[in-house]
């Protein structure tokens, strides 16, 4: 099973989670063979972190929270919430199989919260630019909640334009990198 964790900084905690960091990545590297995507997200200057994505293909609903909660950042207080749901693979690969690799051209996460009214998700025509993509869901997988994608796009309006417009409640961008040790 997939799961979708975005951790959301807290506000002024830039030196605690830069103090934490190695910490971060040794947890993280405990997770190496689950990974589906994982990386950074930053406010528009691109230097100031705003949160964290995973993607991990755990066990169960209990073993996903386990990893969002007991990571290191999130012990300590970095995080002012954290985002935990079932997610599906719409495009059968890890970020590290995406042909435009981690450099050339921005990179964002867009999460779009649904309705809750459930979604045939076809996957979009700009699949090439796609990093990841797939639908937000319940524990028990049958629910739909929204989605998650990650995308190379040249600005924030086109990486939104890879979710329809009508079924969200509210569509979040932010800037995205490829997480992992540099």
């Amino acid at each position: 099973m997939e799961f979708f964790c975005y951790h959301r900084d807290r506000p002024g905690s830039v030196a605690l989670r830069h103090e934490l960091l190695e910490e971060h990545w040794s947890y993280m590297d405990r997770y190496e063979k689950e990974m589906v995507a994982r990386g950074p997200t930053f406010m528009s200057d691109g230097d100031t972190p705003t949160g964290s994505v995973h993607i991990v293909d755990l066990p169960d609903p209990a073993a996903a929270r386990a990893f969002a909660f007991d990571e290191p950042g999130y012990q300590a207080g970095v995080y002012r919430d954290v985002l935990v749901r079932r997610w599906r693979n719409m495009l059968g690969r890890t970020m590290w199989d995406f042909s435009g690799g981690r450099v050339g051209g921005n990179r964002y996460l867009v999460l779009g919260l649904g309705t809750g009214q459930g979604q045939d998700l076809a996957v979009p025509p700009c699949q090439d630019e796609l990093i990841a993509y797939g639908p937000l869901l319940s524990d028990d997988g049958t629910t739909w909640l929204g989605t998650a994608a990650l995308v190379r796009a040249p600005d924030p309006a086109t990486a939104r334009a890879v979710l329809p417009s009508g079924p969200y409640a509210d569509v979040e961008v932010h800037l995205w990198e490829f997480g992992g040790r540099r």
